[in-house]
């Protein structure tokens, strides 16, 4: 099946199975490594991306779903350097492995674009979907509080 795909602002056209998932096609034919392989079931969050601007679960969506979609994963979040909330991560030591960095850097960026002032219970249930195994997610929350326009809780 012919796929025709943006990701991260470039286009592709790829012959896919109607297996393969999203996912799939990102790490192994595009090269994009940041949306990870975790539980393969939807509920760690490791393989959020952003298609056409919402998170969503690549490792649920057939590749073919994604036909005429635009798709953006933390790279290309980063093309012009990378972002306040990304500085703000690494100067809250947000993370330790960095394995669910990526996915949590989208969640949190898609409540910040929707809610610039989020309260930690916002924050708290925007990342509700993303598993992280290392930081115990204060720092993580953290960071996204002083992202957002209050700078603080």
């Amino acid at each position: 099946m012919n796929l025709k795909i943006k990701v991260n602002g470039e286009d592709w056209v790829l012959d896919v199975a109607p297996a393969d998932t999203l996912l799939d096609v990102l790490r192994e034919r595009i090269g994009t490594k940041s949306p990870k392989i975790g539980c393969e079931r939807g509920d760690c969050g490791s393989c959020t991306i952003f298609m056409d601007g919402r998170t969503v679960r690549s490792c649920l969506i057939l590749a073919v779903e994604a036909d005429d979609h635009e798709i953006t994963t933390v790279e290309g979040i980063s093309y012009d350097g990378i972002s306040e909330l990304q500085t703000l991560f690494l100067e809250k030591n947000s993370f330790q492995c960095g394995f669910c960095t990526p996915g949590i850097v989208l969640s949190a960026t898609e409540l910040l674009e929707h809610n610039p002032n989020p309260t930690r219970h916002d924050v708290q249930e925007a990342l509700a979907g993303n598993l992280c195994r290392c930081t115990g997610y204060e720092p993580i929350i953290d960071a996204v509080l002083a992202a957002g326009e209050g700078g603080s809780e």
